[in-house]
């Protein structure tokens, strides 16, 4: 994978798939061996990786939902550690 910027643009990864689950209440990573049970923010990320969107727009499109400032830093580090985890990737 590149060096990680604002202006990568993460998606998930193959082998996994990302769905809402009822039952858990909340967004959850499901791959083969498991599942994987994300907390909100967390949720709120892996929802906007779809593979067309930046980290920068990813950081702007939750603050200008959830009326808050100064994310992009959160954001990156969150898609760092699941490029990590694998959950993640981008070119």
């Amino acid at each position: 994978m590149s060096e990680l910027t604002r202006t990568t643009v993460p998606r998930v990864s193959a082998g996994f798939r990302l769905q809402w689950e009822p039952v858990q209440n909340c967004h959850v990573l499901l791959y083969p061996e498991g599942m994987v049970k994300l907390n909100g923010s967390a949720g709120e990320i892996m929802t906007r990786c779809d593979g067309l969107r930046s980290v920068g727009a990813i950081a702007t499109d939750i603050e200008q939902t959830h009326g808050l400032q100064g994310l992009e830093a959160d954001v990156l580090a969150f898609v760092e550690l699941a490029g990590k985890q694998r959950w993640l990737i981008w070119d």
